[in-house]
């Protein structure tokens, strides 16, 4: 009996690995692969379309430390970053704050429409704000005009167009980070701002001495998330002005610059080598978040 027990203990164990295996398939083909792939083309001259692909060593590497447009793209990444992620967050939190007013009317109408510019095209969010900051005749310029504020180059311009960039791409993710900030917001024990009412403390006061440290875990995952993909800006500055990121490069952005190179130059072991440069930018910017947040939490708790 108990040899038949161990028995059907083993084939439970090979039912389970055979459930699994469609994961660590798939996981392997389309995941690792592809990174290990990448790591092997950031060593080698490679063109898709070439027969002189040759081992080129760290090449790649220290013509990258020397190459200015891939500098220009770095500060271009974080420069975007700030310029979205302080104010996305900032707005999401207050959007929070109001949909979890208990009176709101039509609590659950709001909170649907806050998702709709997430599911939206992101082609057709380029394709209208494009229309909105126009050169000449974008709307923005026509009613800053109309109002006496001067004609402002929202695609030439290094600073008006990673604003345009920016606003896109707040438009777009606001109301689904209002979304996790509201989650978050009424999973915070209601006691705790009965208490300080009582306490005489005004909704300033509880917001920012009850509602803000007990988001701070959901802060910290929303700055890491939003750092990753505040690296990752492709698309919206891909449609806003093409692949090069403008005539002088202003909005041209990390991921933006391995795609030309891979796609328009055919560099593609070049632009592996972007690509590694990214990820190790993303788990060093990751790793100072996760020091500061684990300081402040100690902090908090030394308090």
């Amino acid at each position: 009996m108990p040899n038949r027990k161990a028995a059907g203990i083993h084939a439970h164990d090979k039912w389970g690995f055979l459930y699994i295996t469609p994961f660590f398939t798939i996981f392997l083909l389309f995941g690792l692969l592809p990174i290990l792939f990448t790591v092997y083309l950031a060593f080698f001259h490679w063109e898709l379309l070439s027969d002189s692909n040759y081992y080129v060593g760290f090449q790649n590497f220290s013509e990258l430390l020397k190459d200015p447009y891939f500098w220009i793209a770095v500060r271009n990444t974080f420069s975007i970053f700030f310029l979205s992620f302080i104010p996305q967050t900032l707005i999401a939190l207050a959007l929070a704050v109001v949909l979890a007013n208990p009176h709101l009317k039509f609590a659950t109408f709001w909170r649907t429409m806050l998702l709709i510019p997430w599911i939206t095209s992101v082609l057709a969010v380029g394709i209208v704000f494009s229309q909105l900051f126009g050169r000449e005749f974008g709307m923005i310029n026509v009613a800053m005009q109309y109002i006496g504020l001067p004609h402002v180059d929202w695609v030439g311009g290094t600073v008006p167009s990673q604003m345009a960039i920016a606003t896109m791409i707040n438009w777009r993710w606001i109301g689904y980070n209002a979304l996790i900030y509201l989650a978050a917001i009424l999973a915070i024990p209601k006691e705790l701002n009965e208490s300080a009412e009582i306490d005489g403390a005004s909704k300033w006061q509880i917001f920012i001495y009850v509602t803000i440290p007990q988001l701070r875990n959901t802060l910290t995952f929303m700055l890491v998330v939003g750092t990753i993909g505040g690296l990752q800006t492709f698309l919206e500055p891909l449609i806003y002005g093409g692949a090069t990121g403008g005539d002088s490069r202003q909005f041209s952005t990390l991921t933006l610059y391995l795609f030309e190179q891979a796609f328009i130059n055919g560099r593609f072991g070049y632009a592996a080598a972007i690509g590694i440069a990214i990820t190790i930018i993303v788990i060093i910017i990751s790793f100072i978040n996760f020091i500061g947040t684990r300081k402040i939490a100690g902090e908090e708790g030394k308090k």
